[in-house]
């Protein structure tokens, strides 16, 4: 039986303008309105306040928020977004640029891999699946560390491949160095899933010998502890057992062993949420479904699926589960993925159907469920998100983009058979139709649903911190600002400067949540905006 994977005729090279357009291409729909909408917290503030602490110290082997030691990351993201901050200001486009970058080399690698293999429109093809995908786009638009560490492990999948499929020493070091700057970025994980895969996969077909090729390269393992040990050996050095119980204790161990932070689930918790997070794409799966037995006697799409496999058991059997983890699972996905992209021939009509139902409720989805959130229609139980969203901008903008882009798709949809994209050759009907429509939904969620979901959530926070620093400097402001039963990260960045939890002396100003206010003790209220506010603090 001939191999699934196996390399397709070489097709012509695209020309060099045809290449340039496509990376612009992919890089649309991750940087417009990139900087459109305020940070999220907890997330994107908690990173982006120890960075612009960082920077404000001078200290760039240590991570502090609100002035306390960090030890939820390691080191990577932080530099990448100290470098962005320096070069481009303290801003929400420079504290995202990084995961927006790291996307898009991403999404190229994956291109190039696919297309040296099955040719040029599924490689095309396979690295807009990367940028438009819901889950990969929205990680991508975060100013956290989950894109950095997508781009190293999909970068050590594709080399490990190549060392496995090859023998070749080069591909398994690069895979080596790939790996050693997941662990700076996100900790063990980085090592234990491609370790998981290349032994699920050895095991799986008795591969004994390409087991110890592969754990035997003294030099791999060499450049791995070269460049990912001293950051580990100075954090212990400096933390002792801080560092221990705080990273490797608490933000690892913990973390499997037992929900955080309310992040829980049962079994079936990624069942459900790993089909959501690579919509529009996710129908191409009921083709791979009817061809399990073939995928597994093939050796790389084995691989593929000991990948993806591990990371979704995995993390199903972990205490803490958030819908990001599954994304961990993106390297077999993707390549999984890649393999039913319908290239050369129209696909069958019950697939077409499927692929634009579930664009469909991506695009429905920017339209209709602001609104839901807003009219009241969904029941919201916490006090202060119905306060943001009930008393946000009417999502007049949103309703109108979702109509304009239902109408796109449709027509987009019903084109004629001659329909044709430059590089995407022998598709000349359903394929280049459905590129261009996803292509638009997601410039369209970057434009429109992204920024008004950040107004409605954080837009009246980081307003109350930007009024809270006009009050003057903020070493004028004494005793310092609190955050008085709140976490908003964010306030930290906005008003550059810490911003620690606790309750304020008499006297004191603090952020606080106004259904919050009638348990505490009397506060002028000095500004207040849909459930935050910024108060003094009268009396105990």
């Amino acid at each position: 039986m001939p191999h699934l994977t196996g390399a397709a005729p070489a097709p012509a090279a695209p020309r060099p303008v045809l290449l340039l357009l496509y990376t612009l291409l992919l890089a649309a729909p991750l940087l417009i309105g990139l900087g459109n909408g305020p940070l999220y917290d907890v997330d994107e503030g908690a990173f982006s306040s120890a960075t612009r602490e960082m920077l404000a110290s001078g200290d760039f082997g240590h991570t502090t928020m609100n002035g306390a030691p960090r030890f939820d990351k390691p080191i990577a993201v932080y530099w990448l977004q100290a470098a962005s901050v320096a070069l481009l200001g303290l801003n929400e486009w420079a504290l995202r640029l990084p995961s927006a970058l790291c996307t898009w080399l991403a999404a190229l690698a994956a291109a190039g891999f696919v297309a040296a293999r099955r040719g040029t429109a599924a490689g095309a093809l396979t690295g807009l699946m990367l940028v438009t995908a819901f889950g990969p786009w929205a990680m991508a638009r975060a100013a956290t560390a989950d894109a950095l560490l997508n781009l190293c492990l999909l970068l050590t999948a594709l080399d490990l491949w190549r060392h496995l499929e090859s023998g070749q020493h080069a591909p398994l070091r690069r895979a080596a160095l790939w790996v050693a700057l997941g662990l700076l970025t996100k900790g063990p994980i980085a090592l234990l899933v491609p370790a998981a895969a290349l032994g699920l996969w050895a095991l799986s077909r008795r591969d004994f010998a390409a087991l110890r090729r592969a754990l035997s390269d003294g030099t791999a393992w060499l450049l791995l502890i070269a460049v990912a040990a001293p950051w580990y050996v100075y954090a212990l050095q400096r933390h002792g057992m801080a560092f221990v119980e705080g990273f490797i204790l608490k933000h690892n161990v913990n973390r499997f062993s037992g929900p955080m932070e309310g992040h829980g689930g049962s079994l079936l918790y990624y069942l459900l949420v790993v089909p959501l997070v690579w919509l529009p794409w996710t129908p191409l799966w009921l083709g791979l479904a009817r061809r399990v037995r073939a995928l597994w006697a093939d050796a790389e799409a084995r691989f593929w699926l000991c990948w993806a496999g591990f990371v979704i058991v995995f993390f199903s059997l972990s205490g803490t589960k958030l819908p990001h983890y599954s994304l961990y699972a993106g390297p077999g996905i993707l390549m999984l993925t890649a393999l039913a992209l319908p290239t050369g021939q129209e696909p069958r009509r019950a697939l077409r159907i499927a692929l634009w139902a579930a664009l469909m409720v991506l695009v429905g989805g920017l339209a209709v469920v602001p609104w839901l959130l807003q009219s009241g229609a969904v029941a919201i139980r916490n006090p202060l998100y119905a306060a943001l969203l009930h008393g946000a901008p009417a999502p007049t903008a949103l309703l109108w983009a979702g109509g304009v882009l239902t109408v796109l798709t449709g027509l987009l949809a019903a084109a004629p058979g001659a329909f044709k994209l430059p590089g995407f050759a022998g598709n000349q009907g359903f394929v280049p139709r459905f590129a261009a429509a996803v292509w638009l939904a997601a410039v369209a969620h970057g434009l429109f649903a992204a920024p008004w979901l950040g107004e409605a959530l954080q837009g009246p926070i980081k307003r109350t911190a930007e009024f809270a620093r006009s009050l003057g400097a903020p070493q004028t402001v004494q005793p310092p600002i609190t955050q008085w039963n709140a976490h908003w990260p964010s306030v930290g960045v906005y008003m550059r400067q810490p911003v620690p939890q606790g309750e304020p002396p008499v006297g004191g100003l603090a952020f606080t949540r106004t259904d919050r206010l009638r348990a505490q003790p009397p506060v002028t209220v000095l500004r207040e905006e849909r459930g935050v506010a910024l108060v003094r603090r009268d009396g105990p």
